[in-house]
């Protein structure tokens, strides 16, 4: 488990504690964020606002139940809250086959498969 850093300024430790997405710039084909010189896969851009938004939600939803399940020791909840996580950053593009190498189709049915499955509480 991470742990805060005290020995760091606020900025800094909120920085570090706040991930990947919280910085950086977007390459010129807007695929991948870097950050500190690590390039992230970025979320598809053919997701719709209302969309992305509920991805979103339900990406911050299962990484405090990943926290949380880590901090109590339950192996089986962990499991399903990463789940969670693996399906939500699929919806959005960030894991799972590159969404620039699929159709609108397919990028559309990607997401709204996420979303039924987070929806439906996998």
């Amino acid at each position: 488990m991470t742990r805060e850093r005290k020995d760091l300024p606020a900025p800094q430790r909120s920085r570090a504690r706040a991930g990947p997405l919280q910085g950086g710039h977007l390459t010129d084909d807007g695929r991948w964020l870097v950050v500190d010189g690590r390039r992230w896969r970025a979320a598809d851009t053919a997701l719709p606002d209302d969309v992305r938004a509920r991805l979103l939600h339900h990406l911050g939803v299962a990484r405090s139940a990943v926290r949380t399940a880590g901090r109590s020791g339950d192996d089986a909840a962990l499991a399903a809250a990463r789940a969670r996580v693996q399906l939500a950053k699929t919806g959005l593009g960030e894991r799972g086959p590159a969404w620039w190498e699929q159709d609108d189709a397919a990028r559309r049915a990607r997401w709204e498969a996420a979303l039924t499955a987070l929806d439906d509480g996998a």
